[in-house]
C-alpha cells in the first residue's frame, strides 16, 4: 500500500484529533471534504487505519507515575512474556526494540510504590531476564 504525502498529512491530523470533522480536516489540509472522506475510507479499507482510540487529558492522571520499562527476555520466551504483559492493565503499550533490551513497555500507575510493584511483577514473569526503568518527568508533545 502506498502512502502519499497527502495521506501522511491526513494521518497526522487524525493522530492529533480523530474526532475532528471531515470538514475541519479538509480546511486544515486545503482539500475538499469529499477528498478527505474518500481518503479516510480508502485508508480504513486498506487497513492503514486500524481503529481510533481515546487520549485522556493529562490532568486526569496528574500525579500518576509513567515510566519506560526496558525488558530483556530469555531466548524463545517472547510470546509468553508478551501475553503476560498484555494482561497487565498498567502496561499501556509494548514495543519490540533493537539493542541491549528486547522490549520497552510504557507503565502508568498512581504512585511510586505502584511502579515498584509493577516493575517487580514484570520482573517475575517467567522468561523475563531483567528490567530497567526510566521514569518520565514530562511529555513535551505526543501525536
Amino acid at each position: 500500500m502506498k502512502i502519499t504525502p497527502a495521506d501522511a498529512q491526513l494521518l497526522s491530523a487524525l493522530r492529533e484529533n480523530a474526532r475532528a470533522s471531515t470538514a475541519e480536516i479538509a480546511r486544515r489540509l486545503g482539500l475538499s471534504r469529499t477528498t478527505v472522506q474518500s481518503r479516510i475510507d480508502r485508508l480504513e479499507r486498506e487497513d492503514v487505519i486500524r481503529g481510533y482510540t481515546v487520549r485522556v487529558n493529562e490532568e486526569v492522571e496528574r500525579g500518576h507515575v509513567r515510566a519506560h520499562i526496558l525488558i530483556t527476555v530469555l531466548p524463545k520466551q517472547m510470546p509468553a512474556v508478551v501475553e503476560a504483559l498484555h494482561a497487565m492493565p498498567e502496561v499501556r503499550s509494548l514495543h519490540s526494540v533493537s539493542g541491549a533490551h528486547d522490549l520497552v513497555a510504557m507503565g502508568v500507575v498512581p504512585g511510586v510504590a505502584d511502579m515498584d510493584d509493577l516493575t517487580d511483577r514484570i520482573g517475575a514473569v517467567p522468561g523475563v531476564e531483567r528490567t530497567t526503568s526510566a521514569v518520565i518527568l514530562s511529555t513535551k508533545f505526543e501525536r
